[in-house]
């Protein structure tokens, strides 16, 4: 069992994630706020917000950094048998070719349950179709969930159908259970939860004009090991 178990830790995970264009201005606030470029799979300043604490900054920003700036489409994932990383990548090229990219009105910084995550300002039914599109056809290289994580996510109360895409996906937040959000935080205590949020729309307002943003790729991103944080592999822009 605990063989077992250590196995499950080192193999590695991929991921089918948005990240905007690494030279984007975009990118660099979101990198700077968690202090970790996935790029290069290195620490960089903190860029910390107005009249939040610079000391307490990295310990509130230490769940998300782990994955880098990004907005799941596809969760992490160990390989299925008989696929490769190679082989990954080849299909993640050619279907990317074949999209088109999702114009959105503009994100806003908002809080979700206990963490703060920038989200769209405007619903979009071509993001939920994308999206769920993107879940379905990388789904012939996802192994089945390790039990270890099923029962992780058993823990979170999940509605019938949350139940259902766990089962057939892996992961019950697809489908009209997808909610599209880049991550900013990790849980904030409460008495925080105000004053972080207002320094980071002021920090996002700074550092990011306000207008559409447009969703003109995807990118796949690995874990060595689960002790280990999330790298970008390469990013595929659409058509």
């Amino acid at each position: 069992m605990v063989a077992g178990r250590a196995r499950i830790l080192s193999k590695p995970r991929y991921a089918v994630y948005y990240a905007p264009a690494t030279e984007s201005a975009l990118w660099r606030f979101g990198c700077s706020v968690l202090g970790y470029d996935a790029l290069t799979g290195e620490d960089i300043p903190f860029a910390v917000p107005p009249g939040c604490d610079r000391a307490t900054w990295p310990a509130l920003t230490e769940e998300p950094r782990r994955y880098g700036f990004h907005a799941t489409l596809k969760a992490p994932f160990e390989l299925a048998d008989g696929r490769s990383e190679e082989q990954l990548r080849a299909f993640a090229r050619n279907y990317a070719a074949g999209l088109e990219g999702v114009a959105l009105a503009g994100l806003s910084v908002t809080a979700l349950g206990s963490f703060i995550a920038l989200t769209p300002s405007e619903p979009s039914d071509a993001l939920q179709r994308l999206a769920f599109a993107l879940v379905q056809a990388f789904e012939p290289f996802r192994a089945p969930l390790a039990q270890a994580d099923r029962a992780r996510r058993l823990k979170s109360p999940l509605t019938p159908a949350q139940h259902a895409y766990l089962e057939a996906y892996g992961y019950p937040y697809v489908g009209d259970a997808f909610r599209f959000h880049m991550t900013l935080t990790g849980a904030l205590p409460a008495d925080r939860m105000a004053g972080v949020r207002q320094g980071l729309e002021t920090a996002y307002a700074e550092a990011f004009p306000a207008g559409p943003v447009g969703l003109d790729r995807f990118a796949l991103f690995k874990q060595e090991g689960r002790a280990g944080r999330f790298r970008l592999l390469d990013s595929y822009p659409f058509g």
